[in-house]
C-alpha cells in the first residue's frame, strides 16, 4: 500500500464507502453518514450502494477500478462485502447495531451500542444515589460490552452485576428475578443492544411494567425504549460518525500494520429522555432536559 503520501494527495478518491442500498429511512442515516466523510476529508468519497444480493466478488471489482485505499463498509450489507475485501485492503465497518466478537477480528467494527461511559455518567447525573446496574446480556454479542462496562462503572463509583443469558427464556428468568429483588433506591436495570435478552414484545413490556410499578430506573442502549417508557438513551449523531469514521480511515491508510481490530462502542451521540418516566422517579424535569436533544413525551 502506498501509505499516506498517496492517501494526502486524494483523500476522497482513496476512501471507499459500501452500504445497502435501502430505502427511508436507512438511506438518509448512510447519506448523512457519507456527508460526514466527506466533511472530515474536504472531498468527495467512492460510495458503493449495494442491493441485498450482490455478489462480493463483483463489487470487488468495481472497488478496484477506483484505486481505493481504504475501505469502509457500513451496516451489515457493508460488512459482508468488507469482510470479502478484507484481505487485499485496509478495511473499517460502522453503523452495526450488534456483532459477535468473532466477526472482528480482522478488522475494526464501530456499533451503535452507546459506549458505557456515556451512559453511566449521565445515569449518575440523573440519579446520583444509586449504586448498582443490573445488566442481562448475551456474552456471544456483548462480552465485549460488558468488559467496558465493569470499567466504567468502577470510574463512576458504581457495581455492575451482569448476568449472562443465551436465550429469551433465561433472560425473562433473569430479570423477573433482579426486578423482585432490586432496591428502588439504589438499583438501576440497563437495556443493551442486544437481540437474545431484550425483545421488544415480552422482556421490554416485563421490564418496563415492573420498573414503572417498582420505581426502578430503567435506562437503554437503544433510543425507541424511552419512547416507550425508558428513562434515557443515547442515539447516533450521524454527521459526527462520518467524521469520526473517516478519521479512522486516515488513521488506517497511514498506519494499517498499527490498526486494532476488535467491536468499538458507539461515542458520536446525541441524547434523548423520558420527562413521564422521570417525573415519576421524583427527578427534577427541568433539570434533567439539560443536555439532551430529544424529549418523550413530545409536547
Amino acid at each position: 500500500m502506498a501509505g499516506g503520501a498517496a492517501w494526502a494527495a486524494d483523500a476522497g478518491r482513496a476512501l471507499g464507502v459500501v452500504y445497502p442500498d435501502l430505502g427511508e429511512p436507512f438511506r438518509q442515516i448512510f447519506t448523512t453518514i457519507i456527508e460526514g466523510m466527506e466533511d472530515r476529508l474536504g472531498a468527495p468519497v467512492a460510495a458503493f450502494a449495494v442491493a441485498n444480493n450482490a455478489v462480493p466478488s463483483q463489487v470487488a471489482e468495481d472497488i478496484r477500478k477506483r484505486d481505493v485505499q481504504v475501505l469502509v463498509g457500513l451496516g451489515r450489507g457493508g460488512m459482508r462485502i468488507a469482510a470479502a475485501l478484507a484481505g487485499e485492503l485496509a478495511v473499517l465497518v460502522g453503523c452495526v447495531v450488534s456483532v459477535q466478537e468473532s466477526e472482528a477480528r480482522s478488522f475494526p467494527v464501530h456499533t451503535l451500542a452507546p459506549d458505557p461511559a456515556l451512559l453511566l455518567a449521565r445515569l449518575r447525573r440523573l440519579r446520583p444515589a444509586g449504586r448498582r446496574v443490573h445488566l442481562v446480556y448475551d456474552p456471544r454479542l456483548n462480552g465485549w460490552l460488558v468488559r467496558l462496562a465493569r470499567e466504567a462503572a468502577r470510574a463512576e463509583g458504581l457495581e455492575l452485576l451482569a448476568q449472562e443469558a443465551l436465550d429469551q427464556p433465561e433472560a425473562l428468568r433473569a430479570y423477573a428475578q433482579l426486578l423482585a429483588a432490586a432496591d428502588p433506591a439504589r438499583d438501576a436495570v440497563w437495556l443493551p443492544q442486544d437481540p437474545t435478552t431484550v425483545d421488544d414484545n415480552a422482556v421490554l413490556s416485563l421490564v418496563l411494567k415492573e420498573g414503572w410499578n417498582r420505581n426502578i430506573t430503567v435506562f437503554s442502549s437503544h433510543v425507541a425504549h424511552v419512547k416507550r417508557g425508558a428513562l434515557f438513551s443515547f442515539y447516533p449523531d450521524n454527521h459526527e460518525l462520518g467524521r469520526s469514521l473517516a478519521t479512522s480511515a486516515q488513521r488506517l491508510a497511514v498506519s494499517p500494520r498499527a490498526a486494532v481490530s476488535g467491536v468499538l462502542p458507539l461515542r458520536q451521540v446525541r441524547a434523548a429522555i423520558n420527562i413521564r418516566t422521570a417525573a415519576h422517579l421524583g427527578i427534577d424535569v427541568a433539570a434533567a432536559q439539560a443536555g439532551f436533544d430529544l424529549v418523550y413525551p413530545s409536547t
